[in-house]
């Protein structure tokens, strides 16, 4: 009875694999889209965000008309200061990368949540334009109140800490 059972489990898990290697064989792109997002504080006040993006293809074949937009950053809350918002390339091979950045200026202060961007790319052997989304950026906190940091305050808490602990600990 067990070896009926075990030649039916065995004949399953073969056509289960010749069937799935059937589309991990098949010829198509796939889409990482990396966003990051960096604050840069300038010395008369302002505070400037470096957007920039990674996009790997990790598939089998070429994506065409690559091309990336992110609708993020609307211009009542930022002003673009560098490059485009979006981009598009002729093209990007198998296992290639693709890099665009942009520089803007925040006007509102407050924390920002980033939508993630988008890419469109087309393949030859389907009609419809495919899409990848980008991750979602970490919040950022758009000109924030930033306590000043003195060096020497922080690292004498830390000796006297360090020494409240040993006298402590010393008297056990």
């Amino acid at each position: 009875m067990t070896i009926p059972l075990a030649k039916l489990l065995i004949s399953a898990m073969a056509v289960f694999t010749l069937f799935s290697a059937s589309f991990a064989t098949s010829e198509m792109p796939f889409m990482v889209v990396h966003k990051k997002a960096t604050l840069n504080r300038l010395k008369s006040g302002a505070e400037r965000v470096l957007v920039s993006f990674d996009i790997y293809n990790q598939g089998s074949a070429t994506a065409y008309d690559v091309t990336l937009t992110d609708k993020t950053w609307i211009k009542k809350t930022f002003e673009l200061v560098n490059g485009n918002k979006s981009r598009t390339w002729e093209r990007l091979d198998a296992g290639g990368i693709l890099s665009h950045s942009f520089e803007l200026e925040a006007k509102v202060k407050g924390p920002f949540y980033g939508a993630p961007a988008l890419v469109t790319f087309r393949i030859p052997t389907k009609a419809v334009l495919q899409e990848a989304y980008s991750n979602p950026i970490l919040p950022l906190n758009i000109l924030a109140d930033i306590p000043p940091t003195d060096l020497l305050a922080l690292v004498m808490f830390d000796f006297f800490k360090g020494l409240f602990l040993f006298f402590l600990l010393s008297h056990y």
